[in-house]
């Protein structure tokens, strides 16, 4: 037994490194386990009603380690485990082991969605709503992390299955809860909630540690609490640049509504910069996404010779669609401004995602050794 003190490290967590270089994450014994000890108040659990939970996330990450393995522990929770995730796997082990927590990052929504709409159509509409049944007669909680939930993918989740997916904000230097949605309240899609108990947020001038003035709509999350981080392993210089007086500049740009309720608008390095108009790459996806032929996108800024960067989509069609890269191009001038829709497209079988699900844009070649063909 070695005597440790709950400002030791007890893990250090890289991060997923979808827009840079990782950086290891140094996080306290208490950052842990206060984290874990949330699900208390954010979802009712409790050791006297124990949850069921499907664990498809890899545990090296914050979000499996916190959520899908610390926090089911801590209430003498199950933990069902998936070595990967597979949609119709994951269904069938939702209505076998009478799974009532499932957490998971929007891709993995996505492909629930996509697996049942692919059963509907091999085995008629009974066997769909069969599963759809069994997937529902247990689950209580459906939390997403890790990525923007799109609002598309929110309102059909809910259609489809019966279940509002509370969506939660964090990141790996967070522990990595920092927000979460009200359990038991009306959804507000799009948004990731308030604080959680024991956090601060606030909205800083974009790459400053100034406060956004009264008025100003969009700004850069600050996160203050028993959550953050000590630092980066071995970077006293990126820890100096992301900590000051306890708060931690997150990198994510958002808006905050009269309720208190926060908005992801974008990562702070995935902004396209297009003539000197500032474009936010998931507006952009959002609406793509409205699209019926288009059933998962990723919009990035390439260089371009006059503009400084162009706005590139990369766009998975929809199984038998035949969309055309100058149908969808003038689609996309009808439904956005000028100066935001995507001049090039690109269609992909699929798109570069990490081990946790997250989409991989620096595997798309944004910005740096971008191509300005379509």
């Amino acid at each position: 037994m070695v005597a440790v003190d709950e400002d030791d490290t007890a893990v250090i967590l890289y991060t997923s490194g979808t827009t840079g270089t990782p950086k290891g994450a140094e996080l306290r014994h208490r950052n842990l386990r206060d984290n874990a000890l949330l699900g208390r108040l954010l979802f009712e659990a409790s050791p006297d009603r124990p949850d069921r939970h499907l664990s498809a996330l890899p545990l090296f990450h914050s979000f499996g380690q916190t959520v899908c393995q610390n926090g089911v522990i801590a209430f003498a929770g199950t933990s069902v485990l998936m070595p990967r995730f597979e949609p119709q796997a994951a269904l069938t082990l939702m209505a076998d082991e009478k799974i009532t927590v499932f957490a998971a990052v929007p891709t993995m929504y996505w492909a629930l969605l996509n697996a049942i709409d692919q059963m509907q159509k091999e085995a008629g509409d009974n066997s769909g709503a069969s599963s759809i049944a069994a997937f529902t007669q247990h689950l209580r909680v459906a939390n997403s992390g890790g990525a923007a939930l799109p609002g598309e993918i929110h309102a059909a989740f809910e259609r489809v299955f019966g279940v509002t997916i509370l969506e939660g904000y964090g990141l790996s230097e967070t522990s990595p809860i920092a927000a979460f949605s009200p359990f038991g309240a009306p959804a507000k899609a799009g948004s990731i909630g308030l604080p959680v108990p024991g956090v601060e947020m606030k909205l800083l001038r974009p790459g400053s540690w100034t406060d956004l003035p009264p008025g100003r709509d969009v700004g850069e999350i600050a996160v203050r609490g028993h959550n953050v981080m000590k630092g980066y392993f071995g970077r006293p210089e990126a820890t100096a640049e992301a900590l000051r007086n306890g708060w931690l500049r997150t990198g994510d740009l958002a808006r905050r509504d009269a309720d208190g309720w926060y908005y992801i608008v974008d990562r702070s390095k995935d902004l396209i910069i297009r003539g000197g108009f500032n474009v936010y790459p998931r507006e952009i996806e959002e609406r793509l996404l409205t699209h019926p032929d288009i059933s998962l996108c990723a919009v990035i800024g390439v260089p371009h010779p006059s503009h400084g960067e162009e706005i590139k989509a990369v766009v998975v069609r929809r199984p038998g669609s035949d969309l055309s890269e100058t149908e969808l191009i003038a689609w996309c001038k009808e439904k956005m401004a000028g100066y935001k829709y995507p001049r090039i497209v690109e269609f992909a079988a699929t798109l570069p995602m990490t081990a946790t699900g997250k989409i991989l844009k620096r595997g798309l070649g944004a910005r740096e050794g971008g191509s300005t063909s379509g």
